[in-house]
C-alpha cells in the first residue's frame, strides 16, 4: 500500500489544534483578527468619509499632469494592461520543467481573473468615479484578460519564441512609456515638475530598479576582482553608501550636485533624486549578488575556463546565471524596499504619492481625514509590492530546477 495522503482538514487540524495550548492560541488569534477586521470594515463602510479621495483622485494618480494630455497616460495604462496579460499568459502557458501545462485557465488563474473582474466592477463605483472613467477601467480589465487568453492559447505553439518575447517586450514598453509621459516624437513636452502622485512614485522606482540592477552586478564583480584598484574602489563605494541614511544622500544630492556640475549639466530635481535612489539601491544589490556569487562552487568557473571560455564568457554564461537565481529573493526584497523608500521624496519637496497626500491633508477642507488618506496609500503600496512579489515567485518557479521544488 502507498503512503497515506492527509486531507486538508486533517492537516489544518494537526497544524492549528495539535495540543490544547495550540488550540487556545489559535482561537485567540482568530478572534482577535476577526474583531479587528470587523472594526476596520465597519469604520470604512459607515464612518469613514471618502470624499477626500473622490475629490482628489486625479491628483493622487498623476499630480498636476495637464488634463488635455492625460490621454497619453490612459494609452500607456492600456499598453501596460495588454503587456501584463500577455506576460501572464506566456508564463502560465509554457510548461515548467517539473510541471505540465494545466489547461488554458488553471484554477488559480480563474480565481485571479474573477478577483480582477470584481475589483474593476466595485472599486471605481465605490470611489464615485464617473461612468466614463468606470468604463475605461472595465475596458482595461477586459484588455488584460484578453491578452492572458491569447497568450495562453498560442504560447505553447510558439514555444521558445514566446518566452524570448516577454523580456524584450517590457524594455520596449518602458521606453515607449517615457516618451508618452514626457513628450517628444511630435508629442507636446510635459516637464518633470508637472509629474506627481502615483505616477512620479512609479517612475522613480522603475528608473532606479532598471539601472541599479546592472550597476549592482558590476559592483559585486568589482568587489571580487583581483585588481586592487577595482576591488577597493567597489568596497569603498558600497560601504560608504550602506553606511549613510538614504534621506541624507537625498539632501546631499539635491544641494551638492547643483554646485559640482555646470548649470547646463545639472539634472532636474526629480532626476537628481532618481539617480540617488539608483546609486543607493545598487550598493545593496551588490551585496546580494556577491552572496549569490559566493554560493556558486568555485569549480564551476574553473570548469568553464577548462572548456575554453574566457573569463567574461565564463562569468556571463555559467557563473552569473546561477548567482542571480540564488540572489533573486533578496534582490526582489530590495526592489520592494526601494519602492517603499520613495516616500522619503516628500521630505525634499517632491510631490510623490506621499507628498501629494500631505498637501491634500493640509487643505482646511480635509482636516481630520488623515486615516482615509493613509489607508488609501497603504492599499496602493501593498498592491505594487504584491505585484513585485507575485512576479518574483513566478520567475523563481520557472528558473529553479525540479529538485528544488516550488
Amino acid at each position: 500500500m502507498g503512503p497515506i495522503q492527509r486531507t486538508a482538514p486533517s492537516t489544518l487540524r494537526k497544524e492549528l489544534f495539535n495540543s490544547p495550548a495550540d488550540g487556545l492560541l489559535t482561537v485567540l488569534l482568530i478572534t482577535g483578527l476577526a474583531a479587528a477586521g470587523y472594526r476596520l470594515i465597519d469604520w470604512a463602510w459607515h464612518q469613514a468619509q471618502w470624499a477626500v479621495i473622490q475629490a482628489n483622485s486625479t491628483l493622487f494618480a498623476v499630480g498636476r499632469y495637464p488634463i488635455e494630455q492625460q490621454w497619453r497616460l490612459w494609452l500607456l495604462v492600456a499598453l501596460l494592461a495588454a503587456a501584463t496579460g500577455l506576460s501572464w499568459g506566456v508564463l502560465r502557458g509554457l510548461p515548467l520543467r517539473d510541471r505540465p501545462i494545466q489547461g488554458l485557465w488553471p484554477r488559480n488563474d480563474r480565481l485571479a481573473a474573477g478577483l480582477l473582474v470584481l475589483l474593476a466592477a466595485w472599486a471605481p463605483a465605490a470611489l464615485g468615479l464617473t461612468l466614463a472613467i468606470q468604463a475605461r477601467w472595465w475596458a482595461l480589465t477586459g484588455l488584460l484578460l484578453l491578452g492572458r487568453w491569447l497568450a495562453g492559447r498560442y504560447a505553447p505553439r510558439l514555444g521558445q519564441a514566446a518566452s524570448l518575447g516577454v523580456p524584450l517586450l517590457w524594455p520596449l514598453l518602458y521606453l515607449t512609456g517615457m516618451v508618452l509621459i514626457g513628450g517628444g516624437l511630435g508629442l507636446v513636452t510635459v516637464g518633470a515638475n508637472e509629474w506627481g502622485g502615483l505616477l512620479l512614485t512609479l517612475i522613480q522606482a522603475s528608473f532606479a530598479i532598471l539601472l541599479s540592477a546592472p550597476l549592482g552586478v558590476l559592483l559585486a564583480l568589482g568587489r571580487r576582482s583581483s585588481l586592487p584598484l577595482l576591488r577597493w574602489g567597489s568596497i569603498i563605494y558600497i560601504e560608504f553608501i550602506r553606511g549613510a541614511p538614504l534621506i541624507t544622500l537625498l539632501f546631499l544630492g539635491q544641494n551638492i550636485l547643483g554646485f559640482l556640475l555646470p548649470g547646463g549639466l545639472a539634472p532636474d530635481r526629480i532626476w537628481r533624486a532618481a539617480w540617488i535612489l539608483t546609486f543607493f539601491s545598487a550598493a545593496y544589490l551588490a551585496e546580494a549578488v556577491r552572496a549569490g556569487l559566493a554560493a556558486v562552487p568555485r569549480g564551476q568557473l574553473e570548469a568553464a575556463r577548462s572548456l575554453g571560455l574566457n573569463l567574461p564568457q565564463a562569468l556571463s554564461r555559467v557563473v552569473l546565471p546561477q548567482a542571480l537565481r540564488i540572489a533573486l529573493p533578496t534582490t526582489v526584497g530590495q526592489f520592494i524596499s526601494l519602492l517603499q523608500d520613495t516616500t522619503l521624496l516628500s521630505l525634499i519637496g517632491l510631490l510623490d504619492l506621499l507628498g501629494t497626500a500631505r498637501s491634500v491633508m493640509a487643505n482646511p477642507l480635509y482636516l481630520g481625514k488623515n486615516a482615509e488618506v493613509y489607508l488609501t496609500l497603504a492599499v496602493l503600496f501593498w498592491c505594487c509590492c504584491a505585484a513585485l512579489g507575485l512576479g518574483s515567485r513566478a520567475l523563481e518557479r520557472r528558473l529553479n530546477p525540479p529538485s528544488l521544488g516550488r
